[in-house]
């Protein structure tokens, strides 16, 4: 018998008032325990889709599963008590602490919203602790850097103990050691029972955690597995319209090195 996919997702679209149709007739499965890429150039429905998986964007038509039950009958605090998103980036963190911020990700599951329970703070700070910002608990979260930034909102989706993580643009605004820091918590974040959907434009860095990437452009899924077999040249130049070089380096992880980019019309100076 086949096991109930943790995701799945039935011929989704989305179309913008504007008309624009940002992501079109997308359909795939995703299991638990894996830390899945979503790959594709700027413009191509990657946070889109994303955002109909968790509700902050209503669907035109499709369905959209998690455990096989449909999340657009569910209410928020439903969703959030499944479902965990982790932010691009911060608009406004109403001066916040860092503390308060990941204990935000407890709200769904408490009762009384004026105090929190004694267990529920030593959660969160052991939860903080694990990810290395415990000292940084009675900071502002707007006065953080962007690497601690990203650990307390990992830390704060990590606490509502989802069955499935979305996180967007995790490494957009870090230097190589907070990229690499990231991913390697994400990776021991990934459980047998969960797991975590990641948009991201670095192409290496996804081909060498993720157990799957899924690329898209132009709203559609263009191809979907291991990404040590699917990403190639061909696809990159038909994605990104660049030509790159794909290949292994000594420890067998897949690098993708862009040369130039195909305009055919020539740039005009």
């Amino acid at each position: 018998m086949d096991e109930t996919p943790l995701l799945e997702l039935r011929d989704i679209n989305k179309i913008y008032e504007n008309g624009y149709h940002a992501v079109r007739g997308v359909s795939y499965k995703l299991g638990p325990g894996h830390l899945v890429g979503l790959i594709g150039p700027n413009g191509c429905g990657k946070s889109t889709m994303m955002h109909c998986i968790n509700r902050l964007h209503d669907t035109t038509s499709g369905e959209i599963l998690i455990d096989g039950e449909s999340v657009l009958k569910k209410s928020p605090s439903e969703i959030a008590k499944i479902v965990a998103n982790v932010p691009a980036e911060i608009k406004n963190s109403f001066g916040l602490t860092a503390y308060e911020t990941v204990m935000l990700g407890r709200y769904p599951y408490m009762k009384n919203m004026w105090w929190e329970p004694v267990e529920e703070e030593e959660y969160v700070l052991k939860t903080m602790e694990n990810f290395g910002v415990a000292h940084l608990k009675d900071r502002q979260l707007n006065m953080l850097s962007s690497g601690e930034q990203q650990r307390v909102l990992i830390a704060k989706a990590y606490v509502q103990n989802p069955r499935l993580m979305l996180v967007d643009e995790p490494t957009s605004h870090l230097d190589m050691k907070y990229k690499l820091d990231v991913m390697e918590y994400l990776t021991a974040m990934v459980r047998k029972d969960m797991t975590i959907l990641v948009a991201e434009h670095d192409i290496s860095l996804m081909a060498r955690y993720c157990d799957t990437c899924i690329i898209m452009k132009k709203g559609k899924i263009v191809d979907m597995g291991d990404p040590k077999e699917i990403i190639t040249p061909e696809l990159i130049e038909d994605v990104y319209e660049v030509s790159a070089t794909v290949g292994k380096d000594n420890d067998g992880e897949l690098f993708i090195l862009p040369k130039r980019y195909r305009n055919k019309g020539g740039f005009q100076i």
